[in-house]
């Protein structure tokens, strides 16, 4: 049995530094260790994505015809898709919000 929230974590494990905020007066922001673009974590976010509503697809399909034998493992699946849907949404939204006032900003 999987986590609920592993399609998440796993998703945004790309993203270094999201708790680190104290002491941060005077320094420069450091390049990723990793080497990945921006481009590169939000491709395996949307590709994570697809695989967990995949997933949830599958033991849905498997759920209506009764070859599922533990209906939990479908819940579990599908509540997995839907907060990792909602989490990209959001995500996504916050960008194009981020975008949009960057825009409108005068030179």
């Amino acid at each position: 049995m999987t986590s609920p929230i592993s399609g998440i974590s796993s998703a945004l494990s790309g993203i270094q530094g999201l708790g680190a905020a104290s002491g941060l007066a005077g320094t420069t922001p450091a390049a990723p260790s990793s080497g990945t673009d921006f481009a590169s974590v939000l491709t395996g976010a949307v590709d994570e994505l697809n695989s967990t509503q995949a997933t949830a697809d599958s033991l849905a399909a498997q759920a209506a015809t009764g070859d599922l034998d533990d209906v939990h493992d479908y819940m579990i699946a599908s509540a997995e898709a839907r907060l990792a849907t909602d989490t990209v949404v959001t995500l996504k939204n916050s960008a194009v919000a981020a975008f949009t006032e960057i825009m409108r900003m005068n030179v």
